[in-house]
C-alpha cells in the first residue's frame, strides 16, 4: 500500500461562530471538528498526518498533542490562500515517496471511504485528483471543467461564462498528489489575483500544462459541507446524527422515534437495543444487545450490559456500569458505580460511588451521601440485599448479603449478613393532639 501524507488546513478563528473557541474546536457528535478530519484520514490508512494551525492556535496545537502525538503541527504566520499553507508543510512532503492528500478542518463530515476512492485514482494512473461534488445550487462555486474523464481547469462563479455556470460538477476543495507532481507544480503557484493569495486548486492547470494526468473522484454534497457559523454546525450536526442513527437501524438497534435521537461520535449499541423517543447518549457509551433505555434518558461515559433496562427519565453519569439484566428506572442517577446483574433501582434514587451486588433491591428515595464537601467516599453493598425507601446510606459504609435496610433509615455503621438495620427514631402518636395543631394555624392566620 502506497504510503499516504495529508496536510489538514485548519481555518482562522472563524468570527463568525461568535466564540473564544477556535473555529475547528467546536464539536460535531461531541468530538471536535479537526478530530472527525485527522480520524477519516486515519482510517483511510493516512501514514503521516501534518496539520497547519495559525499562530494564533495553540488551543488546537494542544488538543492534537493529546489526541494523537505522531501528528505534526505546522505554523503559517502569514494568511496567504491554500497554496501557501501547503508550501508551508513542504519539509513532510519533499523527501516523502507517496500520495499527498490536502484537505480542510473545517469539513469535518468527509468520510474515509470517500479519501480512500479519491486514493484509487491516484493507484489507477493519475497524478492529481480533485475530488468533486453535485451541489443542488453551484452557484458560488468552483467549477470541474473536464475533458472526458480528466479534469481541464478549475473555474471559479466570476470567471466563468455561461456554458461553465451551467456546469454541475463543483470543487470541494480537497485534492490529492502524487509527491512528484506536488513538487513540479507547488512553486508555479502564483498570487496575481485580487486577494494576492496562493490557491492550491491552480494546481490542477499547471499539472496539465505539464502533461500530469489530472482526474477526479466524486463526494456527496454532505460530506464537503463547511463550518463557518453556528447555523452551519447545526447542518453538520444534523448529517452527522443522520447517519449515527441510520447505521444503528441498519445494524439492528429499533430507535422509536429516530430525529429525537442522539449519538456521539464513540457510541457503541448492539444489536436488539430498543432505544425510546428523546434519548441522548454522551461519549463514551456502550450498550449491549438486548437492553432498552426508556423516553427521555440521558447517558454518559457508561456501560450498559445486556438485558439492562434504563429509564425513563434516567441519567447515567460517568463511571456507571450497569451489568446484565439490571434496573435503573425513572429519576434515577447513578455515578461512578458498579450495579450487579439483576439488581434493581427503581426510581427516585442517586447512587454515587457504590458497588451494588447481584439481585440487590434499592428502593425509592434512597441516596448514596457520597461527599462531605470535600471528599469523596464509598457505599458497598452485597448481593439480595434490601434497601428500603427513603434511606440513606452515608459513606463509607459495606451492607452486606441478604442485609435488610429498613425504610426511612440513616445508615452510617456497617451492616452484616443477613441483619435488618433499622436507624430512625421511635414514633409516637399523640392522641387528638391534630386539632390543637390546626387549631394553633388558625390563630396564627387571623
Amino acid at each position: 500500500m502506497t504510503d499516504t501524507l495529508t496536510i489538514v488546513l485548519a481555518a482562522g478563528e472563524g468570527t463568525r461562530m461568535k466564540s473564544t473557541t477556535p473555529k475547528v474546536l467546536h464539536k460535531v457528535g461531541g468530538l471536535p471538528m479537526l478530530g472527525h478530519v485527522v480520524s477519516s484520514c486515519r482510517a483511510a490508512g493516512a501514514s503521516k498526518i501534518a496539520v497547519v494551525l495559525g499562530p494564533e492556535h495553540q488551543a488546537s496545537a494542544n488538543y492534537l498533542q493529546n489526541l494523537d502525538p505522531q501528528i505534526h503541527t505546522v505554523v503559517q504566520h502569514e494568511r496567504l490562500g491554500t497554496g501557501h499553507a501547503a508550501m508551508q508543510a513542504r519539509e513532510h512532503w519533499a523527501g516523502f515517496d507517496g500520495y499527498v492528500f490536502v484537505l480542510f478542518a473545517d469539513n469535518p463530515m468527509i468520510q474515509a471511504q470517500t479519501i480512500a476512492q479519491a486514493k484509487s485514482v491516484l493507484d489507477d494512473g493519475a497524478d492529481l485528483v480533485v475530488v468533486g461534488y453535485e451541489p443542488a445550487s453551484p452557484f458560488g462555486l468552483g467549477r470541474l471543467i473536464m475533458d472526458g474523464d480528466q479534469l481541464v481547469r478549475i473555474v471559479e462563479e466570476k470567471d466563468a461564462d455561461d456554458d461553465q455556470k451551467r456546469v454541475g460538477f463543483c470543487n470541494s476543495g480537497i485534492m490529492g498528489f502524487k509527491v512528484n507532481c506536488l513538487k513540479a507544480v507547488i512553486d508555479e503557484i502564483g498570487n496575481d489575483n485580487a486577494q494576492a493569495e496562493f490557491y492550491l486548486t491552480d494546481a490542477a492547470q499547471i499539472a496539465r500544462s505539464k502533461s500530469f494526468v489530472v482526474k477526479t473522484s466524486k463526494s456527496q454534497e454532505n460530506e464537503v459541507l463547511g463550518v463557518n457559523d453556528r447555523v452551519q454546525l447545526a447542518a453538520a450536526e444534523r448529517v452527522f446524527q443522520t447517519r449515527k442513527r441510520t447505521q444503528a437501524m441498519l445494524g439492528g438497534v429499533t430507535l422509536v422515534a429516530p430525529e429525537t435521537v442522539f449519538f456521539s461520535y464513540d457510541t457503541q449499541i448492539e444489536q436488539d437495543v430498543i432505544i425510546e423517543p428523546n434519548v441522548v447518549f454522551g461519549p463514551g457509551v456502550t450498550v449491549k444487545s438486548g437492553a432498552t433505555i426508556h423516553a427521555f434518558s440521558h447517558l454518559e461515559g457508561a456501560f450498559v450490559d445486556k438485558d439492562a433496562n434504563i429509564g425513563p427519565y434516567a441519567r447515567l453519569r460517568p463511571g456507571a456500569n450497569m451489568g446484565a439484566g439490571s434496573k435503573a428506572g425513572n429519576f434515577v442517577e447513578v455515578k461512578k458505580s458498579d450495579i450487579g446483574p439483576g439488581a434493581k433501582i427503581n426510581h427516585l434514587t442517586y447512587i454515587g460511588d457504590a458497588q451494588i451486588g447481584a439481585g440487590t433491591n434499592v428502593g425509592a428515595g434512597t441516596i448514596t451521601c457520597n461527599y462531605d464537601g470535600k471528599n469523596k467516599f464509598k457505599t458497598t453493598i452485597g448481593e439480595n440485599a434490601f434497601i428500603g425507601s427513603n434511606s440513606s446510606l452515608v459513606a463509607p459504609v459495606e451492607i452486606a448479603d441478604g442485609a435488610y435496610v429498613a425504610s426511612g433509615s440513616v445508615v452510617t455503621h456497617n451492616v452484616e449478613k443477613d441483619a435488618l438495620a433499622i436507624a430512625r427514631s421511635k414514633q409516637t402518636n399523640k392522641s387528638g393532639y391534630a386539632n390543637v395543631i390546626r387549631q394553633r394555624w388558625t390563630e396564627k392566620k387571623d
